[in-house]
């Protein structure tokens, strides 16, 4: 009996139980596992999974390999079966966590996996295997900038839900990131040429593999699409501005992801490098040697080198932008040529559709505009005053037309611009485009820790992988919650499909341009607005990452 066999018969057998005094507890399929319970063959050998709640799961297969600064190359073949059960490797973090915030851990809940420089590895998810049935594949790109994160950092990003309620197959990836994936030492020959983006090189590979490989998992390799949010939505707009990415997507989704402006000054990187082998007393012919520097000897050079690059610039006079200078893909004229504003770079992904969007609050919750305690609107005012000056009033009367349902005087003072003139900025390049742009804006109120976190950065990340249950430390677990993820999810699977993320369940959701202004708006009543926010935005100072 095949696996896909296996599964229908357990339904069978358990579906009785409903009907045998237990309605009231729910009943879900037991979990299979074993050598002959979820098997499929790849290009470099058969990797055996598990299937749970009927979703054939497979974790930390390998994609490519690499050695330290040098371009992926594929992965080693292996002889019988490999247990792929269990998340790989994650990238080592510059700055490994050893505390963190009661409160906002119990909200997040992060899983920081174990590091390890072979980290080059994907995740699956699927409803189907070695059935030839060609399911959309989504790939998720997670967040953590371009220096920090995982494919398992958030109980959010499991792909067992969205892949059984949309019958599509759910990809997450690792891949290499901060110095590991950025430091620019291609002006120390060929065998480094592609070291200042190897992060983006090791997406491509793993893209490159799920177009081989994706088939035999259920998928339709001619149907992904890639999607991410905050740094991983800068990702994926690197990614739709990479010439060697194209063919291997057809559909993209940025979620917060303003860090995709603009890439890094190859001129500045290639200063970084020079001063990490200052801190090693390396001369250029013994660049080699930094090959076994310890990595937490390579990260703290690597620090050093960027605040002595940082103070240089900020003595030029040269902007270092909203976080300052960081590990980021680098216009480095080979992988990258081109910057994402230029019009050779959208011609790149003229054909893509495109879905993109931010939260109403990010990170402002925590920000504000420094206000410190904010009972009244005389506090807001004042606020206001010292950020705006006479525009104050202006402003409120903005915030209050944007969005009319405002009471309390804290949420006149966050709600974010950043993000979402950055949102705006994408969305406009792309409009010009043959294939369509469609936006979001995530404006729910999570009611956790009276309702503290609002419309966080990350927030939407449950909705969009309809996790509400798993993920109730940051969604609050309510009925309210439950139903605009069902919405929600239905959007991306629908985009997924068919480069439409409407339906039956939404208003009309139309194409944006820069005229109409349309934006899907996501909330407990869930609704299209044109522009609503410019009045905001035409006050606010421009600070689009």
């Amino acid at each position: 009996m095949n696996t896909n066999t296996l599964i229908k018969t357990i339904a069978l057998v358990a579906l009785p139980l409903l009907t045998l005094g237990q309605a009231a507890k729910p009943v879900s399929l037991p979990l299979v596992s074993g050598k002959d319970a979820a098997v499929v063959g790849t290009a470099y050998g058969k990797v055996r999974g598990y299937i749970h709640n009927g979703i054939f799961t497979f974790k930390g297969i390998p994609y490519a390999k690499a050695k330290r600064f040098m371009a992926p190359s594929k992965p080693d073949s292996w002889t019988g079966v490999r247990s792929s059960m269990s998340y790989g490797p994650v990238c080592p973090l510059m700055d490994p966590t050893t505390t963190v915030n009661d409160e906002s851990e119990f909200v997040f809940h992060h899983d920081w996996g174990y590091p390890n420089e072979d980290c080059l590895r994907l995740n699956i998810w699927s409803k189907g295997v070695n059935d030839g049935k060609k399911r959309p594949v989504m790939v998720w790109l997670h967040g953590g900038g371009h220096t920090a994160g995982s494919s398992q950092e958030l109980p959010s990003y499991d792909g067992e839900n969205i892949s059984k309620k949309g019958d599509v197959v759910l990809v997450s990836i690792n891949h290499r990131l901060n110095i590991l994936g950025f430091l620019d030492l291609s002006a120390y020959g060929d065998q480094y040429k592609a070291s200042p983006n190897n992060s983006v090189h090791d997406m491509i590979a793993a893209l490159q593999w799920v177009k081989a490989n994706i088939a035999g998992f259920g998928g339709d390799p001619d149907n992904v699409t890639i999607f991410g949010q905050s740094g991983g939505g800068g990702k994926v707009n690197t990614l739709l501005n990479t010439p060697s990415a194209k063919g291997l997507f057809s559909k993209a989704i940025i979620q917060s992801g303003g860090l995709g402006l603009q890439f890094n000054d190859q001129t500045i990187t290639r200063r970084i490098s020079a001063l990490v082998l200052e801190e090693f007393n390396l001369n250029p012919g013994q660049v080699d040697s930094l090959q076994s520097v310890p990595f937490e000897k390579l990260a703290a050079a690597g620090k050093k080198a960027i605040q002595k690059v940082q103070a240089q610039l900020t003595k030029e006079g040269k902007p270092l932008g909203p976080f300052g200078w960081s590990w980021a893909p680098v216009l480095d004229g080979n992988l990258l040529p081109y910057q994402p504003v230029s019009a050779e770079a959208k011609a790149i992904s003229a054909n893509i559709p495109l879905l993109i969007g931010s939260t109403k609050n990010e990170f402002a919750p925590f920000f504000g505009m420094g206000a410190g305690p904010v009972n009244s609107m005389a506090d807001v005012r004042n606020a206001l005053t010292k950020q705006y000056g006479d525009k104050a009033d202006a402003y409120i009367a903005a915030v209050k037309k944007a969005y009319p349902e405002t009471q309390k005087p804290e949420d006149f003072l966050n709600i974010d611009d950043m993000f979402r003139r950055s949102a705006i900025k994408m969305a406009d390049l792309k409009a010009a485009s043959p294939a369509p742009v469609y936006m979001y804006l995530f404006t729910w109120q999570s009611p956790v820790v009276d309702g503290k976190y609002k419309s966080l950065h990350c927030m939407e990340i449950p909705f969009v992988f309809d996790n509400i249950g798993r993920c109730e430390e940051m969604t609050g677990g309510g009925k309210e919650a439950y139903v605009l993820a069902d919405k929600m999810s239905q959007s991306w699977i629908n985009f997924a499909r068919t480069g439409n993320p409407g339906h039956k369940g939404l208003p009309s959701w139309k194409p944006y341009t820069p005229q109409n202004g349309a934006a899907m708006l996501f909330d407990n009543q869930c609704v299209e607005k044109t522009h609503h926010d410019k009045d905001i935005l035409a006050i606010a100072p421009d600070r689009a990452l």
